[in-house]
């Protein structure tokens, strides 16, 4: 079992850091397939972030600028770029150990962003590219390292961006669940960074809800990844308590895969062999007990209002995060008064939706730095 200094970084060492200092940059070579590299400068970094109790932890990530020249009107916009499940190996998961191979599925979307011009900031997330556990889906411990990112990433002098520069945040699944968190803290957590726009696609906004939705199906192979995720971000619940001997060893299978591998022995497995029903594994429901359910509580996204232009945006064919979710986090964020725009995408599963929200996505955050550029010329005058 995880202990709940699992992924905290040695403070002799490093000293007592702020979140978002940058501890060291490594040049590599960041491709969108084998082969084929993106056109930019690449750097995986590591940097201090926090945990979901605040507490001071290690994350690595990726800069990544375009080589080409900006060209655009004021400073080079910057992206926090929070990537979707990607299971939870430590190594093989983590973002900037794909992109040096070729092998992030999410590399179409960011080399979209590099032709733009824009600059990004992939974060690994905890516990991927370091030592510990991920806390799938905790969006109060994946949030701080989106925006942490960000602070680091302007820290690194070789990426030459300006500290003034416009930020946008994007997220799609377990991105949009960073993404969206990262929104919602920024105003506390990171004052500083003053978001031009953010782009959350089919998020899990209500995990309570994905459990009921999820349960049974061919995808419940992903309530394993929540259970462990908890545990990582909630050590002291001891979550994984409550699985029997076969829960605790099948949870250890997934505990090693990449998303693509889990989600072979999952839907496969569950066609065949392997019952999807969760309560099949466990002594009692882990989802069912009060002190994890106050925690699953305490992650649902819309009870904090971002601070910025917002797009949100589901799938109506969605089979793993459902429509409902991300027309009522909509709906939440616009009763708090945030600039919302809602956009349905119809006909779209999970796999489809995140083609058809990257244009979209893209478009706003676009419209929203000539928004903010305006706005800062206007204040100028």
């Amino acid at each position: 079992m995880m202990t709940a200094n699992a992924n905290r970084f040695d403070e002799a060492a490093v000293g007592a850091l702020a979140p978002g200092r940058l501890l060291s940059a490594e040049p590599m070579t960041a491709y969108l397939l084998p082969g084929l590299r993106h056109p930019a400068r690449a750097w995986r970094i590591r940097y201090t972030s926090t945990d979901a109790h605040g507490e001071s932890i290690e994350v690595t990530g990726t800069v990544l600028v375009p080589r080409a020249p900006w060209r655009g009107d004021g400073p080079r916009p910057l992206i926090g770029y929070a990537v979707g499940t990607q299971g939870l190996a430590d190594k093989i998961a983590a973002a900037s150990w794909q992109l040096r191979r070729g092998v992030e599925y999410e590399s179409l979307f960011i080399r979209s962003a590099l032709r733009r011009g824009w600059a990004l900031a992939i974060t690994d997330y905890p516990g991927l590219g370091n030592p510990g556990t991920h806390p799938y889906v905790m969006g109060r411990a994946l949030g701080p390292s989106v925006l942490d990112s960000i602070r680091a990433a302007r820290r690194l002098p070789a990426a030459g961006l300006d500290p003034e520069g416009p930020l946008g945040i994007y997220g799609y699944s377990e991105g949009g669940c960073a993404a969206g968190w990262a929104l919602q803290l920024q105003p506390s957590y990171a004052p500083e960074l003053e978001l031009s726009g953010g782009v959350v696609g089919s998020p899990p906004a209500d995990l309570e809800d994905m459990i009921a939705f999820l349960d049974g199906t061919p995808y419940a192979f992903l309530l394993f990844y929540g259970v462990l995720g908890l545990d990582a971000a909630y050590p002291e619940l001891n979550a994984l308590q409550y699985l029997k001997p076969t829960g605790r060893a099948l949870a250890a299978v997934f505990r090693r895969t990449h998303a693509g591998a889990a989600a072979v022995v999952g839907i496969a497995g569950g066609a065949t062999v392997i019952p999807t029903k969760v309560e099949t594994y466990c002594t009692t429901m882990p989802f069912h007990v009060p002190e994890v359910q106050v925690r699953l509580r305490e992650n649902k996204l819309g009870h904090i209002a971002p601070a910025t232009p917002v797009l949100v945006a589901g799938g109506t064919w969605e089979q793993i995060i459902p429509h409902h979710q991300s027309e009522a986090l909509a709906k939440d964020w616009q009763s708090l008064g945030v600039d919302v725009t809602w956009l349905s995408m119809p006909r779209r599963d999970h796999i489809l939706g995140a083609l058809s929200f990257a244009g979209p996505a893209m478009r706003f955050l676009a419209d929203r730095f000539t928004e903010s550029h305006t706005t800062l010329l206007q204040r100028g005058a």
